[in-house]
C-alpha cells in the first residue's frame, strides 16, 4: 500500500475528465493531477466513437430540443442553450488547435449537414413552425425548409430512393452541422495532459471514495500490482455510469436520495461503399409515443478513422450494468435505503418507458428492417449489421422523476463532483466542466477568468443577442477546425 497526495483526481478517461483536465491545466498548470481509468486506454466506453452516434448536438437537427406546447407554439429554449454551449467548444477545441496543443483537428470534427424530417400533416405543420422560429434566430442561420420531394432526393437520395408514401413530407437542413470523433478527441486531449506531466493511470480501479477529517478525500485504488490511496483536495467523477457508485461511496448528502437507470443503445451499422455515398447528413425525425428523447430515430453519416459508414437508429436494450464493460449486479447494487423510495415511484411513474424498453427488447432483426425501411425503403439487411452501443444511466432525481440529459451533482463544499446523465453531455462539455469549476472553486475562479475569455472569447456573453460576433466566432473556429476544407 502506497499514499500519494495531489491536487485533482479525475476518475475515468473519457471526454469529461480529459476536458476538465485540459481547463484546469491551463488555469492552474501547477497543479498536480491524476486520472485513473479501470481500462487499458482512454476513451474507450461512452466517448468511443461506436458507443455514440457523434452528432455534435447544437439543436440543429433535434426536435426534442424544440418543443410543441398546448397552445400550438414551440418551445425553442433548449435548442439555443444547447447551441450556445457547443459554440463554447468550438471555441475551445480551437484554441487548442490554434495553440499547438492539438493537431489534426479533421481527425476528430468533420462538416456534415444537419437535417430534421418528418412526414405527415399534423408533423409537417410543427416542422413550419418550428423552421418560422428558428430561423429568425442567428444562431440557425442559413436554416433551409423544404416540402419538396424533388428537393429532398437531391439532399438525401437514399432516404427517397424506392419511397412510395403519399404522405406530406418537410425537412429542414443546415450545411453546418458536425460530426464529432470524440473517442478521437478524447485520445487527443489525454495525450496533451501526459506531456504536461500528469499522472495517468491505466488499468487500475477505484475502489473507494472517503473523506479525511480534514476534508481531503482518499481515493482507493487497485493496479494490477499495487493498492494505493490517493489524496486530493478535489474529486471528479467522470467514469459515465460508473460515477453513481462512487458518488454513492462518498457518502456525500447530495448523493442522498438519487437513483439511475441503465439504458443500452443498439444502432444498425452500414459500411457497403455503394449504398453510403448516396447519403451525407445526420437526419434526426421524431421520437415514438413513449420512447426516451435519447431514442430519437436518426440516419447518420459518420467517419471514424477517415472512413464514412451510416449509422441508423438507436434501438433501445436493457442490461443491469452501469458500464458496457460493467456488472450484471451494477443496477441492483445501487439500490440503498435512502433511494429506494426514488426507484420505486420511478418505476411506477415510468410505466410507458418500461412498456417501450420491453417492446424494444422484442424486435428481432427483421422488426429492425421494417424501422429502418421508415428512412431506408430500398434497405436490405444484408447491407446492415447490429451494433450494440454503451450504456447509458439515466439520472433518477427525489420524488421518482427521470431525467433524460446531463447532471452535475457537487458537494456543497465544492469538493468533490460527479457527472451523471446522457445527451448532449459530450457536445456541450466545456461549458458544463466551467460551470463545475466556478462552483466547485469559487476562491479560485475569479482568477481564472482572464484566461478562461482567452481561450473563450465570448464567454459569458449570449451569442444570440450579438448577431456580429457570433459570425466572427463561427468564421473562425471553422477555420481553425479546418471545417471550410
Amino acid at each position: 500500500m502506497k499514499n500519494k497526495s495531489v491536487d485533482v483526481v479525475l476518475v475515468g478517461a473519457g471526454i469529461m475528465s480529459a476536458t476538465l483536465g485540459a481547463l484546469l491545466k491551463e488555469v492552474a498548470p501547477e497543479w498536480n493531477i491524476v486520472i485513473v481509468e479501470k481500462l487499458d486506454a482512454a476513451g474507450k466506453e461512452s466517448s468511443d466513437p461506436w458507443n455514440n452516434a457523434g452528432t455534435g448536438h447544437s439543436g440543429l437537427c433535434e426536435l426534442n430540443y424544440s418543443v410543441e406546447q398546448k397552445d400550438g407554439s414551440i418551445d425553442v429554449t433548449k435548442a439555443i442553450k444547447i447551441n450556445e454551449q457547443f459554440q463554447v467548444s468550438r471555441q475551445f477545441w480551437s484554441y487548442l488547435v490554434n495553440s499547438g496543443q492539438l493537431s489534426n483537428p479533421q481527425d476528430f470534427i468533420m462538416p456534415i449537414p444537419h437535417m430534421s424530417l418528418v412526414e405527415g400533416d399534423k408533423n409537417v405543420n410543427y416542422m413550419r413552425k418550428r423552421y418560422d422560429v428558428l430561423s429568425n434566430n442567428p444562431l440557425f442561420a442559413g436554416m433551409e425548409y423544404t416540402e419538396d420531394t424533388e428537393v429532398l432526393k437531391n439532399w438525401v437520395p437514399l432516404m427517397m430512393e424506392g419511397r412510395t408514401s403519399t404522405d406530406p413530407i418537410a425537412a429542414t437542413r443546415i450545411e453546418t452541422g458536425t460530426d464529432v470523433n470524440f473517442g478521437a478527441l478524447t485520445n487527443m486531449l489525454i495525450s496533451n495532459l501526459q506531456q504536461k506531466g500528469v499522472d495517468v493511470r491505466y488499468n487500475t480501479k477505484v475502489k473507494d471514495v472517503s473523506r479525511n477529517s480534514d476534508g481531503k478525500w482518499e481515493v482507493k485504488v487497485q493496479g494490477k500490482r499495487r493498492t494505493e490511496t490517493i489524496t486530493a483536495r478535489f474529486v471528479f467523477l467522470g467514469a459515465g455510469g460508473g460515477s453513481l457508485p462512487l458518488l454513492q461511496k462518498s457518502g456525500i448528502s447530495e448523493s442522498k436520495g438519487i437513483g439511475g437507470f441503465p439504458i443500452s443503445g443498439l444502432f444498425m451499422v452500414c459500411k457497403n461503399p455503394e449504398i453510403v455515398k448516396k447519403h451525407h447528413a445526420k437526419v434526426y425525425s421524431k421520437a415514438k409515443i413513449g420512447a426516451p428523447p435519447m431514442s430519437v430515430p436518426h440516419l447518420d453519416t459518420r467517419v471514424i478513422d477517415g472512413e464514412e459508414s451510416l449509422l441508423y437508429g438507436p434501438f433501445a436494450g436493457f442490461s443491469p450494468k452501469f458500464l458496457k464493460t460493467g456488472s450484471f449486479l451494477d443496477l441492483p447494487l445501487s439500490v440503498k435505503p435512502h433511494n429506494l423510495v426514488t426507484m420505486l415511484l420511478a418505476a411506477l411513474k415510468e410505466f410507458g418507458l418500461v412498456k417501450y424498453l420491453i417492446g424494444q427488447l422484442l424486435l428481432n432483426d427483421q422488426k429492425r428492417l421494417e424501422d429502418l425501411h421508415n428512412f431506408v425503403p430500398s434497405a436490405k439487411l444484408e447491407d446492415w449489421d447490429l451494433l450494440v452501443a454503451g450504456q447509458r444511466v439515466q439520472v433518477i432525481k427525489k420524488g421518482g422523476n427521470l431525467q433524460f440529459g446531463t447532471e452535475v451533482v457537487c458537494a456543497a463544499d465544492g469538493s468533490i463532483a460527479a457527472l451523471l446523465g446522457a445527451s448532449p453531455g459530450a457536445s456541450v462539455v466545456v461549458d458544463v466542466m466551467l460551470n463545475l469549476m466556478k462552483d466547485c472553486f469559487p476562491q479560485e475562479f475569479p482568477t481564472w477568468e482572464g484566461k478562461i475569455k482567452e481561450m473563450i472569447p465570448t464567454y459569458g456573453i449570449k451569442l444570440e443577442n450579438n448577431p456580429e460576433l457570433l459570425k466572427q466566432v463561427q468564421e473562425s473556429t471553422a477555420k481553425a477546425l479546418k471545417l471550410n476544407q
